[in-house]
Parts: structure tokens; sequence; C-alpha cells
């Protein structure tokens, strides 16, 4: 089949080459013109494990094209998959100008019989917009007889880092349609991916298929966010956060998955889509209580995350060093949107902290979002040897838990630290081995070297008593 998808960004290139990689012959659009010029080249503008193999190989097969016409990806294309940004709004709507810009030339350009498949993650009932604005735009161009366009919902379900695997080997593929024949389009063009199990393509009404991708990430997000709720429990009641996770996470009815506390989620998903669900309750007059406190426990664990530095210093951070291993959101993407170490990193220069970090990828990507935000480059360094951030520093702090990370030397880091403090936010280190080895270690809801002390001290003071 001839596929067409507009919008070259994550989620747009991951299905193009994807769809290209069984067979079918791509065309992806994308207004940016050096970013097609990059593709072309066989440079990816994001990183993704795998995404630069597939793409040198599919385009040297000619399965996939890139253009920035959409006129050249609608000729004799069976559909048009919309893939664009949705960013979120001040009031955390998403923002549609981009896919309604997309239906509108769609709607100015085909010429023939085609499915529209909106892609990108969007509110529900935006595939009626879709619909309507394709139709006003024929009705002008063929007020008699006009070519049938139809509209369906066809949601990513895509993790960063993992994204080509979650693709060829999807554990459910979501369509929301409004006839059968859109279905059948649908089940030709992923019968590659579901061979061994077809019931894996589910097909439903649009507005459920839609609603679907947001209560997936929110559901996921309500995990992550209680957990990290316990972890603050935990660190003041004396338990451990990972034996609870263990013990929660054998009922087969609750499951291991999202279940690890850390310095709060970030991404391109989580925080935009909860925002999106709460708007789209807000304006039907819906109050979602639990999703508002996910919301707010995810802002409150970031913080939590810088004041355990604070607190560590005596609320004094003027002229402190503190080294930071991992700028990403999580491993395997450079992807920093709403990571926890911009929040982190930005509280602790607000309070005079010096900030030097690394991060295998993501060091670019922080670079622009950083200033982004409104803060000056020169508040932090960055450095390509992780090591190298920790001389003379007063603390190295573990954000973001890549696996180049998971056994250092910490020999090396005792020599290169000026104080041995060790703030592991993902709970990838052991309180007795680094406190052995001479470290002050602090985590995230188990026991460790400040939780010891208040021990300690109330053992004391109930002797006295």
């Amino acid at each position: 089949m001839k596929l067409t998808v507009v919008g070259s960004g994550y989620v747009g290139l991951v299905t193009g080459v994807c769809f290209a990689e069984v067979g079918h012959d791509i065309v992806c659009v994308d207004t940016d013109a050096n970013k097609i010029a990059m593709l072309r080249d066989n440079i990816p503008p994001i990183y993704e494990p795998g995404l630069d193999e597939l793409l040198k190989r599919n385009t040297a097969h000619e399965r996939l094209h890139f253009t920035t016409q959409l006129a050249e990806g609608l000729a004799g294309t069976s559909a048009v998959f919309i893939a664009v940004g949705t960013p979120e709004g001040e009031d955390g709507s998403s923002d549609l100008r981009y896919v309604k810009a997309v239906a509108t030339e769609i709607g100015k350009l085909v010429t023939e019989p085609v499915l529209v498949v909106v892609k990108s993650t969007v509110p529900v009932g935006t595939c009626d917009m879709v619909e309507e604005t394709i139709q006003a735009e024929l009705a002008k161009r063929f007020p008699g007889g006009k070519p049938q366009v139809r509209v369906a919902s066809n949601p990513e379900f895509l993790k960063e880092g993992t994204a080509i695997d979650d693709f060829m080997k999807p554990d459910r593929i979501v369509t929301g349609v409004t006839d059968p024949g859109s279905a059948a389009i649908f089940q030709e063009m992923y019968a590659p991916f579901i061979q061994d199990d077809p019931s894996r393509l589910q097909v439903m009404e649009r507005r459920s298929s839609e609603m679907t991708k947001y209560a997936a990430n929110a559901m996921l997000a309500t995990r992550i966010s209680f957990m990290n709720e316990l972890s603050r429990l935990c660190e003041v009641v004396g338990a451990n956060v990972d034996d609870v996770r263990r013990g929660i996470g054998s009922d087969p009815r609750i499951g291991k998955k999202f279940l690890y506390s850390g310095p709060g989620y970030g991404g391109s998903c989580f925080p935009k889509d909860v925002e999106a669900l709460l708007s789209t309750a807000r304006q039907n007059e819906c109050e979602l209580t639990v999703l508002k406190a996910v919301s707010h426990a995810n802002k409150l664990q970031k913080m939590h995350a810088a004041r355990k530095i604070h607190s560590y210093f005596g609320g004094n951070l003027e002229g402190r060093k503190i080294a930071i291993w991992g700028l990403a959101f999580k491993p395997g993407t450079d992807d920093v949107r709403e990571a926890p170490a911009l929040t982190i990193m930005g509280a602790l220069v607000n309070w005079g902290a010096q900030v030097v970090a690394h991060d295998p990828v993501a060091q670019k990507t922080f670079a622009r979002a950083w200033e982004q935000a409104g803060l000056k480059p020169s508040q932090v360094k960055f450095v390509e040897d992780s090591y190298d951030a920790l001389e003379g520093a007063d603390a190295l702090v573990l954000v973001t838990e890549w696996p180049e990370y998971k056994r250092p030397s910490w020999a090396r880091i005792r020599g290169l630290l000026r104080k041995p403090v060790v703030f592991d936010l993902r709970n990838q280190y052991g309180f007795k081995a680094l406190v052995d080895a001479g470290f002050h270690y602090e985590c995230i809801g188990r026991p460790d070297s400040r939780t010891a002390a208040l021990a300690v001290k109330k053992t004391v003071t109930n002797a006295g008593c």
C-alpha cells in the first residue's frame, strides 16, 4: 500500500519507517525543509534506538520518501496519517492549529478517495473537526459529486527508547472508525504486525479511540504519582518503598509495572496528556479529582527531590557545586520535555548552586530547553565525560538511570568529589555499600543516611524519657 505521513517528528517518523520496513510505500511530508533535507541524507532529527538503521535501509530500498509537498504524498495514496504536534496551551488544552491546518490542506488538494487517519494525540471529538474541515474545503471545489474522504482515529502507544519495537510488535492497535471500509483499510495496512494474533487490532468508535489514548497515559501517570506519594510517606514512617512495591506488585490485580518511585514523571506524553484530559473535563463541567491530584503530586515530587539536596546543606547552597548525572526524562531518549532535571536544576541554581551536568545523548536538547525556560546558559556547565562532572563537586545527584551510571567506580567518585555525598533519585544504588564506602547516601522512599540518622536521634530521645 502507499501510505502518507504528515509530520516527521517523533511519532510521524517512527510510523513511516516502520510501515516501510514491512513493505509499504511511504511518503513522509513535513513543512520544515531543513528536516526533510536531513532525512533525505539519512540523518534522523531525533534520537531513538534503531531508527537510523531503518531509515537508511528503507530509503535505500526506495520504500521511504521525503517531501515538503503534500500534493506529492496524496497522489495515489490509500491513507494519509496526520502526525503533527499538538502543543499544550496555557490552560492545559491541546493546541490543534497544526492538525486543522493539515486537514484544510488535504481538503484543498485531494482529488481521489482516501482515508485520513489522525495519529496525533488529540482531544475527544477532534476527528469530527477534521472531517468537517475537509468536507468544507471539498464543498468549495466539488459543488456536485466529490471524492469520498473518510476520517479515522489511530492513536500511537509508543514508548520513547523502545518505539521501534513497540511499533513492530504492538500489544494492541486501537482504531476508531465510522464504517466497515475504513476498518478494512486498517486490516490491510496492519496485517504484517498482527499475523500471530489478529485480535490485537481493536476497532471501535472514533471518540472511544481518542479517549483510549488519554486514558492509558493518565492511568500510568496515576500509578507513578501514587508510588511517589507512598515513597514520601515511607521516608517519614521508616518503611521501604521497594519492599512495598514488591509486595503489592505480586498481586495480579495490580501487577509489577509502573510502580517505581523516582523524581516524578516527564516527557512529551504524561504531563501534557493529563493536563489535556483535565482541560476536556473542565470544558464539559466534569470534575476529575483523582487526575488533579496526580498532576499536583508529580509537581510536588520534583521539588521534593530538589529539597532533599537543599535540606542536606542546611538550606544554603550558595557556592556549592552539584554534579548531575542524567538530563533526559528517562533513559534511551534525548527528550527533555518536562524532565525532572529541568525542575531540580532550576531550583538548585535559584538557590545559588553551581551545576555541572552530564547525559550521554540529551545535552544539546537540554541546553535548548534550559534557555527556553528563561534560564541562563552560564548557570550550568555540560561535560562529555560523566566523571568530569564530579571533580570538586559537593554532591552527586543521579536524576536519570542511564545504564552507564549503574555500576560506577565508587573509589574514583570518592576521589573526585569534594564531599562524599550521593543523592540517588532513581534508587539504583545500595545504601549499605555506599555507607560502608564512606558516603552520605540519600534516595527515594528507602532507608538511607538521613533516615538512619533520624532513627538514631529518635532512639536516643526515647531512651532519655
